[in-house]
């Protein structure tokens, strides 16, 4: 088991294979951005070094299991802006937080919420993770 993956010392946490795969029957994603070259979930993707938080996920179909740490507002404020646009859906793998502030401005009452039942096992590791999860999902005009 990865203990890393528990501790404050990584943001990172695998998607697990087929909870991600019954989301892209759904949604059909064309977009992670923010991925490694070895994990990406999707034909096109960005990695750290070419920052998603930088890029235009405009007309895209987005997948987005941002890092889980003090940045994860960052990556939420973007998936909001980003979900806006025409053509575009956004779709976030994020701990069920609901008293973050980052929860209050930019997901309740302005997105689609799935709370995932009990605890996902992300990928790597043996445990079931320490938090719960829940899937946001923001619709651009056309989608």
């Amino acid at each position: 088991m990865n203990k890393t993956l528990f501790s404050s010392n990584s943001e990172e946490w695998a998607t697990p294979g087929d909870f991600f795969e019954e989301l892209n029957r759904e949604f059909k994603f064309d977009l992670d951005p923010c991925a490694t070259a070895e994990n990406h979930k999707t034909p096109k993707f960005f990695t750290k070094e070419q920052n998603g938080l930088l890029q235009d996920w405009g007309g895209q179909r987005v997948f987005c299991n941002p890092p889980y740490g003090r940045k994860i507002g960052d990556w939420i404020a973007k998936a909001y802006e980003e979900g806006h646009k025409d053509g575009t859906i956004v779709v976030l793998l994020i701990p069920a937080r609901t008293d973050t502030k980052y929860f209050h401005d930019y997901i309740l009452n302005r997105s689609e919420i799935r709370f995932v039942k009990g605890r996902l096992k992300f990928g790597g590791v043996d445990q079931s993770a320490p938090f719960p999860s829940m899937v946001v999902i923001f619709r651009g005009p056309g989608m």
